[in-house]
């Protein structure tokens, strides 16, 4: 008989959610450690509404209606301060209180001291939950801590589980409701074909949390792949493995399997290191076969040394070489660049996104390096005294909580604006035949821009603002050349337009598209008078106070089923209806197209001078 028979499971938010869909959690974590106890336990739940700010009072009031003897809670650092309230919630209900995860593995001491904690299990859980939920707190349980007599107390060491066909397939159907799908039914979902990593980066805790590389084998991972596959709905899934490609036999092997058994209704992304595209150049057909889309590839950094610095052996050969790879298929490559290591300066921060452009990739995402404990970079960065804060809601790959040798996080915070505004290639805004359409595009390019700008939640919206304006400056400093050559020659413009971006009544840049020859010219001027615009005008305050004022909640909501829809046939009854039905969805599509027609008239007054 188990030591704990009702047990509730909980995945601690990140502070605030990063505007991607692929990013909206599966609680894969937690699923995990559920089917380890499927068969031992009387009762497993996990709350309503776990992905958004209901979920606290859905959890108060999932406690106040059933028992749960034990409650445990999985947290990563950007998610910590979540879990301290649930745990709170938890432990006030009278419920036996476990973390684990990569936070509270990294700190276990820090995380003891909290009154609301009674337990940390150390590193993977599966094989230690299971004999705590049998054995209760007990020293014969390897691999966890907690508190006694005023002191903690360690077992010994779990080993890893090298036989990791051994863990039982996530209990996915334990699910809630999320975005109108339910347990198995998720239309974004997450798998892992692995553990560990057979690198160790500097800024990365995968080494100490699942250390060496271990392999799932190709056949036990198809048959979870089997249970995903849905042929009437593609569904978006995330290889979330540290490193796909570490094996290319293995997953030539997958992906034969899965082509013989037709499971190939998917969109799927993974993330690898370049190299390792260079390598499995003979089976990127049959990795596309099997619905392979993108590619996220962490190419960090231009510069070698800091390439030394972080462990991380990219050569730029392989770099150029994997993204001519992907073209060739069709595979969308995305890169990964880290700004803020400790001896770059400014200037060395704005080459990333020309080397980005010049790589030819289509997305590229700049954030900031941040020491997660457990990393490397954590320990270096905390003896230098170079963080700046340990707020752990601040710690989220954009949020700056350190200085540099050149840097302090406010112009860090400057320097990731600056390269996502120049990376941006505007040929959307040049493809365009008047002035509405331009202003779509250039609203769209800002929406992004200050959504990322967001997850910083130490930043309020003037300091967004600032960021954002000082960002189009510092681009236009580089004298940038933009233009396009016409499509269609017929179509070329009768009149240049103008839109404008506007910071406050003297400070404001103008967007100037003319046509010149057989090519279109974008030029970015800077204007510091108070004359009146020559066309649409987007008013940075206003523009800002609206994005903000929307739910991170409901942006990723929206998100979601934009995903759903990009890949599937767009059916009204079950898709747009139910979409347009909701109340704050709605509320957010009312905003901006108000914000777009003040734009395009010209309209709207100035919230701060």
């Amino acid at each position: 008989m188990a030591y704990f028979k009702h047990i509730c499971f909980v995945e601690a938010p990140q502070a605030i959610l990063t505007p991607f869909p692929r990013y909206v959690t599966d609680c894969i974590g937690i699923l995990y450690l559920a089917a380890a106890v499927e068969d031992i336990a009387e009762s497993l739940v996990i709350p309503d509404n776990f992905f958004n700010d209901r979920l606290f009072e859905s959890f108060r009031m999932l406690l106040k209606k059933r028992r749960c003897d034990l409650v445990a809670i999985s947290s990563m650092t950007g998610g910590f301060n979540n879990a301290k309230r649930l745990a709170e919630i938890a432990k006030s209900h009278g419920s036996f209180v476990v973390l684990g995860g990569f936070h509270p593995t990294a700190l276990p001491d820090e995380v003891l001291k909290l009154d609301c904690v009674d337990l940390v299990v150390l590193g993977e859980g599966e094989a230690t939950f299971r004999e705590l939920v049998l054995m209760g707190p007990s020293r014969d349980v390897r691999g966890i801590a907690w508190k006694e007599n005023g002191n903690i107390v360690y077992t010994e060491k779990r080993p890893l589980i090298e036989d990791i066909d051994s863990i039982r397939f996530p209990l996915r159907g334990l699910r809630p409701l999320r975005y109108g799908e339910k347990g198995n039914d998720y239309s974004i979902d997450t798998i892992y074909t692995s553990r560990g990593c057979p690198w160790s980066c500097s800024f990365c805790a995968n080494s100490r949390m699942h250390q060496h590389w271990r392999s799932r084998s190709p056949e036990n991972v198809v048959e979870e792949i089997a249970l995903l596959h849905n042929p009437k709905k593609k569904k978006l899934l995330k290889i979330w493995d540290a490193n796909f490609l570490t094996n290319i036999k293995r997953v030539e092997t997958i992906c034969d399997l899965m082509i013989e058994r037709g499971l190939t209704n998917f969109k799927i992304m993974m993330e690898t290191r370049v190299k390792d595209v260079v390598r499995a150049e003979r089976i990127l057909g049959k990795l596309r076969k099997i619905g392979l889309k993108t590619v996220g590839l962490g190419i960090e950094s231009p510069n070698p040394r800091t390439l030394e610095l972080m462990n991380k052996g990219n050569a730029m050969g392989d770099v150029s070489r994997a993204i001519t790879l992907m073209g060739q298929h069709t595979i969308d490559p995305e890169g990964y660049f880290i700004i803020g290591h400790h001896s770059e300066s400014m200037k060395e921060t704005m080459a990333y996104p020309e080397f980005a452009k010049a790589l030819g990739l289509p997305l590229a995402l700049f954030m900031v390096i941040t020491p997660y404990p457990g990393t490397k970079i954590f320990d270096e960065y905390r003896i230098d005294g170079n963080i700046t804060s340990f707020d752990w809601d601040l710690y989220n790959n954009f949020s700056p909580v350190i200085k540099t040798e050149h840097m302090d996080p406010a112009a860090l915070v400057k320097m990731m604006a600056y390269c996502t505004v120049a990376f941006c290639s505007y040929q959307s805004m040049l493809n365009k035949e008047n002035e509405r359409g331009v202003l779509f595009s250039f609203l769209y390019e800002l929406f992004q821009i200050v959504f990322l700008m967001r997850v910083n939640l130490s930043l309020g919206e003037n300091e967004i603002r600032e960021a954002v304006f000082d960002a189009y400056l510092s681009y236009l400093g580089t004298n940038p050349a933009i233009d396009c050559k016409n499509a269609d020659s017929a179509k070329k413009l009768k009149r240049r337009i103008v839109v404008r971006l506007q910071h406050s009544p003297s400070r404001a840049i103008d967007c100037v598209i003319e046509q010149k020859d057989d090519r279109r010219t974008l030029s970015i001027l800077p204007r510091f008078d108070k004359k009146p615009p020559l066309g649409p005008t987007i008013r940075l305050d206003e523009l800002v106070a609206a994005v903000c004022s929307v739910s991170m909640d409901t942006l990723m909501h929206l998100l979601c089923r934009v995903e759903l829809f990009s890949n599937n046939p767009v059916r009204l009854t079950d898709q747009i209806f139910p979409l347009i039905g909701d109340r704050e969805v709605r509320g957010m599509g009312k905003k901006l197209v108000t914000l777009y027609i003040h734009c395009l008239r010209g309209k709207g007054q100035f919230i701060s001078q």
